[in-house]
Protein backbone atom coordinates (compact mmCIF):
# COMPACT_ATOMS: atom_id res chain seq x y z
CA UNK A 1 0.00 0.00 0.00
CA UNK A 2 1.51 3.67 -1.13
CA UNK A 3 1.20 6.40 1.58
CA UNK A 4 0.86 10.03 -0.35
CA UNK A 5 2.39 12.54 1.55
CA UNK A 6 1.03 16.11 1.54
CA UNK A 7 2.81 18.71 -0.04
CA UNK A 8 1.94 21.86 1.14
CA UNK A 9 4.27 24.32 2.19
CA UNK A 10 4.30 26.02 5.53
CA UNK A 11 3.58 29.65 4.52
CA UNK A 12 0.07 29.22 2.46
CA UNK A 13 0.28 30.65 -1.14
CA UNK A 14 4.45 30.34 -1.45
CA UNK A 15 3.66 27.65 -4.00
CA UNK A 16 3.83 30.05 -7.14
CA UNK A 17 7.05 31.49 -5.99
CA UNK A 18 8.70 28.27 -5.33
CA UNK A 19 7.95 27.04 -8.37
CA UNK A 20 9.55 29.95 -9.88
CA UNK A 21 12.22 29.67 -8.28
CA UNK A 22 12.75 25.77 -8.93
CA UNK A 23 12.57 27.07 -12.75
CA UNK A 24 14.89 29.42 -12.57
CA UNK A 25 17.41 27.04 -10.35
CA UNK A 26 16.82 24.06 -12.88
CA UNK A 27 17.08 26.43 -16.30
CA UNK A 28 20.72 27.38 -14.50
CA UNK A 29 21.54 23.88 -14.34
CA UNK A 30 20.98 23.23 -17.92
CA UNK A 31 17.31 22.08 -18.13
CA UNK A 32 14.26 23.08 -19.93
CA UNK A 33 11.74 24.27 -17.86
CA UNK A 34 7.97 25.16 -19.44
CA UNK A 35 7.10 27.97 -17.40
CA UNK A 36 3.73 27.02 -17.11
CA UNK A 37 4.72 23.70 -15.53
CA UNK A 38 7.47 24.39 -13.74
CA UNK A 39 7.39 20.88 -11.57
CA UNK A 40 7.29 18.48 -14.61
CA UNK A 41 11.38 19.44 -14.81
CA UNK A 42 11.46 16.70 -12.53
CA UNK A 43 10.85 14.26 -15.35
CA UNK A 44 13.58 15.47 -17.64
CA UNK A 45 16.12 15.07 -14.57
CA UNK A 46 14.95 11.65 -14.26
CA UNK A 47 15.03 11.09 -17.54
CA UNK A 48 18.85 12.53 -17.84
CA UNK A 49 19.98 10.19 -14.54
CA UNK A 50 18.46 7.06 -16.25
CA UNK A 51 15.20 6.52 -13.75
CA UNK A 52 11.91 5.89 -15.33
CA UNK A 53 9.59 8.28 -13.24
CA UNK A 54 6.70 8.73 -15.57
CA UNK A 55 3.40 10.56 -14.48
CA UNK A 56 0.69 8.97 -12.59
CA UNK A 57 2.01 6.26 -10.45
CA UNK A 58 5.64 5.33 -9.95
CA UNK A 59 5.17 2.79 -7.03
CA UNK A 60 7.77 0.62 -9.24
CA UNK A 61 11.06 3.06 -8.32
CA UNK A 62 13.12 2.48 -5.75
CA UNK A 63 13.39 5.14 -2.70
CA UNK A 64 16.99 5.22 -3.99
CA UNK A 65 15.61 6.59 -7.83
CA UNK A 66 13.46 8.23 -6.54
CA UNK A 67 16.08 10.00 -4.24
CA UNK A 68 18.55 10.94 -7.20
CA UNK A 69 15.94 12.68 -9.09
CA UNK A 70 14.58 15.10 -5.59
CA UNK A 71 18.42 15.23 -4.48
CA UNK A 72 19.31 16.68 -7.85
CA UNK A 73 16.63 19.12 -7.58
CA UNK A 74 16.68 20.00 -3.98
CA UNK A 75 20.43 20.14 -3.97
CA UNK A 76 20.73 22.64 -6.44
CA UNK A 77 17.58 24.56 -4.99
CA UNK A 78 19.63 24.87 -1.67
CA UNK A 79 22.91 25.72 -3.42
CA UNK A 80 21.51 28.56 -4.81
CA UNK A 81 19.82 29.53 -1.59
CA UNK A 82 23.12 29.80 0.06
CA UNK A 83 24.78 32.00 -2.97
CA UNK A 84 22.08 33.98 -2.32
CA UNK A 85 21.95 34.43 1.76
CA UNK A 86 25.93 34.83 1.52
CA UNK A 87 25.53 37.51 -1.19
CA UNK A 88 23.00 39.27 0.89
CA UNK A 89 25.42 39.28 3.82
CA UNK A 90 28.28 40.67 1.76
CA UNK A 91 26.23 42.87 1.15
CA UNK A 92 25.69 44.09 4.18
CA UNK A 93 29.09 44.10 5.42
CA UNK A 94 30.96 47.56 5.74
Amino acid sequence: MSRRRSRRLAVPGAEQGVNAFKAEVMRKEGYAVDPAHPDDVKYEVAKSLGVPLTPGDNGHLTTEDAGHVGGKIGGSMVREMIRLAQEKLSEKQP
